[in-house]
C-alpha cells in the first residue's frame, strides 16, 4: 500500500490507489472518535490513517465537510455486526478490510473468528500500526489477491470450514466491475457457503452526483468507481442472494445525527417532489445485509 514513491501528493489525483482511500476513510474515523458526542469510538484511527490520510482530507472537495456518509456507514455496519455476531455469525470475513479495527475496537466473543484479508502491503501496514493492540476475538491476517479465481476460492473454502460465515465487504465493491462483482458474488454463496452479507451500495443516481461535486474526478484516475447497478440489490439475486436489510444513508444519517450541510433543506424539498424520485433519492446510496438462499 505505501509505496515508496511520495510524489504523488503533487498529482492532480491526491490517491495513489484504492488502498489509499483507506487512509482517507480512517481520518474520518478519527474525527468523528474526537468528538464529544461520538457515536462509535476507534483509538486506533488517527494513527492508521497518518500523515498521508490527513492530506488526503484536505485535497478533497470540501473533505472535512463530506465525512458524514463514512460515519454513518461505520456505525450502521458496526451494529449490524454486532447483532448477526449475536445472531450465530461463528466466523468474520473481511475482505479488503483495509484499516478496519472492528475487531479490536468493538465488544465481541473471544471465540469469534475473524479474518482480516487484504493485499500483502496493506496488511503489513496494518499488523505494524497495530502491533501493540489486543483483539477482542481471534484474528487470522490473510494476505490475497481476490482477483485470483483459485486463491480466493481457497481461501472462502477456509472460511466455510469454521461457518456460519459473515461476509463484510465495506468500500469495496464501487471499485469492482458489475462482472468482477458478480464472480465475487457466486464464489461467496458457492464456496465461503456464507449466511450474511454486509455491503455498502451506491446507485447510478450518486453517481451523477459525486461528477457535479468534482469527487468523482478526484478519485477516477487511480481508484475509479466502476459499480452502480441500476438494478439495486437486484443485482445479487441470480447467485443467489436476497436483500435481509437496506439502510438508506440519507435516512440513518438524519437518524444519527450526521447529515450533511444544508440537509434539512433537501429533506423539505423533498417533500414536495413526486413519490418515485424522494424514494429514488433515499435509496441513492445505502448500507445492505443480504442473506444466502
Amino acid at each position: 500500500m505505501l509505496g515508496n514513491d511520495e510524489s504523488g501528493m503533487a498529482e492532480p489525483s491526491p490517491i495513489r490507489n484504492v488502498s489509499d482511500t483507506a487512509l482517507w476513510v480512517a481520518i474520518y474515523r478519527a474525527m468523528e472518535s474526537e468528538r464529544p458526542d461520538r457515536i462509535f469510538n476507534d483509538p486506533y484511527a488517527r494513527r492508521l490513517g497518518g500523515e498521508r490520510g490527513e492530506a488526503i482530507v484536505r485535497s478533497m472537495p470540501k473533505g472535512a465537510a463530506t465525512a458524514w456518509p463514512m460515519v454513518v456507514r461505520t456505525a450502521v455496519m458496526d451494529e449490524i455486526v454486532l447483532r448477526c455476531v449475536r445472531e450465530g455469525t461463528t466466523t468474520v470475513l473481511n475482505l479488503a478490510a483495509g484499516l478496519d479495527a472492528r475487531p479490536y475496537r468493538l465488544d465481541l466473543r473471544k471465540s469469534l473468528h475473524w479474518l482480516h484479508v487484504d493485499m500483502p502491503d496493506m496488511i503489513r501496514y496494518f499488523r505494524e500500526q497495530m502491533a501493540d493492540a489486543v483483539p477482542s476475538c481471534e484474528v487470522e491476517f490473510v494476505a490475497a489477491d481476490l482477483r485470483d479465481a483459485n486463491v480466493r476460492r481457497e481461501l472462502f473454502a477456509h472460511a466455510a470450514a469454521h461457518g456460519p460465515v459473515m461476509v463484510i465487504t465495506e468500500g469495496l465493491l464501487v471499485y469492482l466491475t458489475p462482472e468482477q462483482v458478480g464472480e465475487l458474488a457466486r464464489d461467496l454463496h458457492d464456496v465461503a457457503h456464507a449466511r450474511w452479507w454486509l455491503m455498502d451500495i451506491a446507485s447510478p443516481r450518486l453517481r451523477k452526483f459525486m461528477e457535479r461535486s468534482r469527487w468523482l474526478g478526484k478519485l477516477q484516475r487511480n481508484a475509479p468507481m466502476q459499480f452502480f447497478p441500476e438494478q439495486g440489490t437486484a443485482f445479487f439475486e441470480p447467485f443467489g442472494w436476497r436483500e435481509q436489510e437496506f439502510r438508506s444513508t440519507w435516512d440513518e444519517s438524519f437518524r444519527l445525527k450526521r447529515t450533511m450541510r444544508g440537509a434539512w433543506l433537501f429533506k423539505l424539498l423533498s417533500k414536495m417532489q413526486p413519490k418515485a424520485h424522494a424514494e429514488a433519492s433515499r435509496q441513492m446510496s445505502g448500507i445492505v445485509l443480504l442473506q444466502a438462499r
